[in-house]
């Protein structure tokens, strides 16, 4: 019965020194680096429609094409307003599209923030459940996909983009996959 009772007290003890080495571990550790079980695989199978009738956005719209960039963006992302100016200017990059998804964003309010913003998006698919977005395991937004030329996932950046990212690591990525 002692043991018994042993047990018990040590209990929480241990619970508090397994969550403890657990924090301990990612202290330090850039959040924007979150591992995602997508890499190297097929983005999944998805459909979405377009903004106002325009061209929506699917898996198939991913294969077969140039080296891609996915940016999941919604119009009450303050974060999105301050990528989005970096957004534009990789649409001058060779070699490179640029595709959207809205996440859970009310058509209305997409439009506005493109309008007042620019659009540097050649497709943009409307995910107004954010359905899709978890499929692609979307953990908030903005985030970043660069999907190879065979509709592979190859690169995920959580939080907005900035220069040193796009320049260090996505722009180097994008130039091995064009090859």
């Amino acid at each position: 019965m002692r043991n018994y009772r042993f047990l018990i007290a040590a209990l929480p003890l241990a619970v508090m020194i397994g969550l403890g080495s657990m924090f301990y571990e990612r202290l330090g550790k850039d959040p924007s680096e979150l591992p995602s079980a997508l890499i190297g695989k097929p983005v999944p199978a998805f459909e979405l429609p377009g903004l106002d009738d325009g061209k929506g956005l699917s898996a198939d719209d991913l294969r077969n094409g140039p080296v891609t960039v996915v940016n999941v963006f919604a119009s009450w992302c303050a974060p999105c307003r301050i990528e989005h100016p970096l957004l534009t200017a990789l649409t001058k990059v060779p070699g490179i599209r640029i595709v959207g998804m809205a996440y859970k964003d009310e058509p209305a309010a997409t439009r506005g923030f493109l309008e007042q913003l620019g659009n540097p998006y050649e497709r943009i698919g409307v995910d107004q459940a954010g359905r899709v977005a978890i499929d692609w395991g979307v953990y908030g937004v903005p985030e970043t996909y660069l999907v190879s030329t065979d509709g592979q996932i190859m690169w995920k950046h959580v939080g907005p983009l900035t220069e040193d990212v796009i320049r260090n690591d996505m722009l180097p990525l994008a130039e091995r996959l064009m090859k």
